[in-house]
Order: C-alpha cells, then sequence, then structure tokens
C-alpha cells in the first residue's frame, strides 16, 4: 500500500530525560510528549513556532493523551497523580490522586467524557473527566497495570499486567469478560484495532501478538525485534501496525500479508513510544535519546480494513531499510521553548467545562464579571473537596468489604475443619 519510503519531516529536541509517550492533537497540528523530566511538551507541526514545556508534575510523566475534541490533555505521573490541561499558554490546570502507586497509563474515551487509568496499585479505574469524580474500580490484575485503553465505541476496555495477562472489561458492568493467559511474558502496551475487532499486544519477550476479541483467538504473532517492545499503534485505515523496541528500531508492519514492510532507524538507543497522527499521514516516535521525531508515512490512501484475519508471519521477504541521521545534541536553544508553570486551581478548570473560558485560536477570554468569578470559583473549591471526600469514602468501603470477605473465608475455613 505504500506509494515511497516513509520520511523523516521535522525533529525536536526539548526533553531532558527519556520520552514515554506522545500523541497526535486531533486537528494534526500539535504533537504533545511525555517524559521523565517530570514535564510534557507541545510542539507546533506546521510552523516555526516555539515549543511549550508544562510544568506541574513533581516525577516522572509516563503517559499523555489529547481528549477527542483537542480541547485537554491527560497525564499520568510516578507522582501518583492525573493532570487535565487545556493546552494553551496561560498553563490551566488540575490534578487529582488517582490511585495509591505510581500512575502508567491514561486515556480519554470516544465521546470524551471519562478517563480510565492504569496504576502500580493493580487497579484500573474510571472518572469522569468533568469534576474528576470517581466512577468504579476493577481490581482485576494482580500485579502492575501497565496499559488500560477504551474500545473505538466506548463500550469495553482492554488492559495488560506484569502478570503476564491481557483482560477485556465491560464498562457498564465493570466487571472482566476474558483474559488471554497464553502470553510468554509480561505486556508492555496494548491498542485496539480502528473497527474494534481485534486488539495488538506489544510484549516484553520482543514479540507482537494480535487477538480476535469476537473468537478470543490468537490471530497474528510477529518477532521481527530483537528488544522488548514499548508501545504500538495501529494506522487508522487499519492495514498497519507500528511498533517500537528496545532494539533502537521501529517497525511498520503489513497485516493483511502478515510481514514487516519497514525497518526504521533514527534514534539512538531505545525507542520508546509511537503513534499515527488522527489522518494516518504522519507517526512519531520518541526514544532513550530524549528526541522527538516526525515521520510521513507516504501511503496509498486505502479502504478502512473491517477486520484481521488469521495470517503467519512471512519470513520469505526482508522489510526494507529507512536509516536517517540525526545528532542527539543536548545543548537546545531554551529560548527557543516557553516555559508554562501549570496553575493547580480546580475553579479555572471547572469554569473553562462550564464555559467560562472560551476557547477560540487557542485564546481564553475571561468572564467580566470578577464578583460572580469569586463566587463560582468558590463553590466549585468546595465541590471539588467534597469529590474527594466522596472517592475516599468509596475507598475505604471497598476495603472494609473485602475485610469482610475475608474473615468470610476464614470463618467458613475453620468451619469446614472441624
Amino acid at each position: 500500500m505504500n506509494n515511497e519510503d516513509p520520511i523523516l519531516e521535522r525533529h525536536f529536541k526539548g526533553h531532558k530525560d527519556v520520552v514515554t509517550a506522545l500523541d497526535f492533537s486531533p486537528n494534526g497540528k500539535k504533537l504533545v510528549s511525555a517524559s521523565l523530566d517530570h514535564t510534557i511538551m507541545i510542539w507546533n507541526l506546521h510552523q516555526q513556532i516555539r515549543a511549550y514545556r508544562f510544568i506541574g508534575h513533581t516525577d516522572a510523566v509516563n503517559d499523555v493523551c489529547f481528549s477527542p475534541s483537542g480541547n485537554l490533555m491527560a497525564s499520568a505521573s510516578r507522582d501518583r497523580s492525573v493532570r487535565l490541561w487545556i493546552p494553551n499558554i496561560r498553563g490551566d490546570s488540575t490534578e487529582f490522586r488517582a490511585h495509591l502507586a505510581t500512575v502508567r497509563s491514561v486515556h480519554f474515551s470516544p465521546d470524551g467524557q471519562q478517563l480510565v487509568t492504569g496504576s502500580d496499585d493493580k487497579t484500573i479505574k474510571l472518572w469522569t473527566v468533568h469534576r474528576h469524580k470517581f466512577v468504579c474500580s476493577i481490581p482485576t490484575h494482580t500485579n502492575w497495570v501497565r496499559c488500560v485503553r477504551f474500545s473505538p465505541d466506548g463500550r469495553m476496555l482492554v488492559s495488560c499486567a506484569d502478570d503476564k495477562t491481557v483482560k477485556l472489561h465491560d464498562i457498564q458492568t465493570a466487571s472482566t469478560l476474558h483474559s488471554f493467559a497464553d502470553l510468554r511474558s509480561s505486556s508492555n502496551y496494548v491498542a485496539f484495532h480502528p473497527s474494534g475487532t481485534c486488539i495488538a499486544v506489544a510484549n516484553a519477550d520482543n514479540s507482537v501478538k494480535v487477538y480476535d476479541i469476537r473468537t478470543r483467538k490468537l490471530l497474528q504473532q510477529y518477532d521481527t525485534h530483537s528488544g522488548p517492545v514499548h508501545r504500538l499503534a495501529f494506522h487508522p485505515s487499519g492495514h498497519i501496525l507500528e511498533t517500537c523496541s528496545a532494539d533502537g528500531t521501529l517497525k511498520l508492519l503489513d497485516l493483511l500479508e502478515g510481514r514487516a514492510i519497514y525497518t526504521l532507524h533514527g534514534h539512538q538507543g531505545a525507542v520508546t513510544c509511537c503513534g499515527f497522527s488522527y489522518n494516518g499521514e504522519y507517526f512519531a516516535s520518541g526514544g532513550r535519546d530524549k528526541q522527538v521525531m516526525v515521520w510521513k508515512t507516504n501511503f496509498k490512501p486505502v479502504e478502512l480494513c473491517e477486520g484481521l484475519e488469521v495470517t503467519e508471519e512471512a519470513d520469505h521477504e526482508q522489510p526494507l531499510e529507512v536509516t536517517v541521521a540525526v545528532s542527539p545534541d543536548d545543548s537546545v536553544d531554551e529560548e527557543q521553548i516557553t516555559n508554562v508553570q501549570g496553575r493547580s486551581e480546580p475553579e479555572t478548570f471547572h469554569n473553562y467545562n462550564t464555559n467560562k473560558y472560551k476557547n477560540t485560536n487557542g485564546s481564553a477570554e475571561e468572564d467580566t464579571s470578577t464578583g460572580l468569578q469569586q463566587v463560582k470559583g468558590s463553590l466549585q473549591h468546595i465541590i471539588a473537596q467534597l469529590d474527594t471526600l466522596t472517592q475516599t469514602v468509596v475507598i475505604l468501603e471497598q476495603r472494609l468489604s473485602l475485610a469482610e470477605n475475608k474473615i468470610t473465608e476464614l470463618v467458613n475455613n475453620q468451619r469446614n475443619t472441624h
């Protein structure tokens, strides 16, 4: 399906540590990246204007994504928090303590109304975006949750963890539908096919697996990498799967032919994240070398693939090699980067959601009534505190329920022994 080879289009430097995640804005004009340096950065793809570094987290940022509308960003951190940002120079944001341990994963629902998070506390949690209200917890994994993602129709979740399982969950009932337990190692990342019929899993044993969620069978397996696979992403057409690995390469897999068609070399060291733009015209990668690269796909337009079939990996044809030489120069010109300090003011963020701030051309217009603004701010602050109290009560109730179950189990065991 390719017209010509993929080419490196842009190259960004600015992070001071490993790039952990990235995501294109829905309109394709911006790219956001996260890093172990505690920050996220926004890069403009079509104009030579300065980048923005958003400062707010107090530890490594593990995941970041745009909302479907592009009006918000969500970031997940080792500091146990999730932060929601309005992507403008004001740095308006809100933070909430989402888990009892490192938050590895965050993702918006297709309608933008909910967030799902995954953590080292072994749980998956659902939240409303407005006022970040806790909805439910799915404590199904027995080890760190590495990644959790919504299905394209918003009805299911898929997750992977260090317990060597990949699980499907029903959002309405907060129950686990199926567990794929045939993995030889832990998994680092999981994603839904655009059709919603399949999932792809990036594994620590160097493999990539594609499962049909209807038959719950393994469809395809690729062993093209020589190191753990960190992340992967489907092209919007569903024909191509992009993977990145600790072996320092990106791979483009043709899912209809069942083979790798390109091996891309550009980063120095492990490639830690990757993703396609919404229209599939570009894809991006980030690495241990602290760099972000944007590539042009150069694929011919094709019809959306409605599903995949069983395909054995074809070994007879070697993928084409594409190599670019970019120096990972650490002497970044800081004058080209604007630091934006995140302002954790609940009233600012909530009033944005209730249309106090009208986001037009990236700017924000404040309500002219100062008195009304202060009253609204105070009320929203009280509501935020009540939400936090409610979340605490829910957690205590869950712990009490678990304790009661343990006591009942012990009593029954004692009776059975006598």
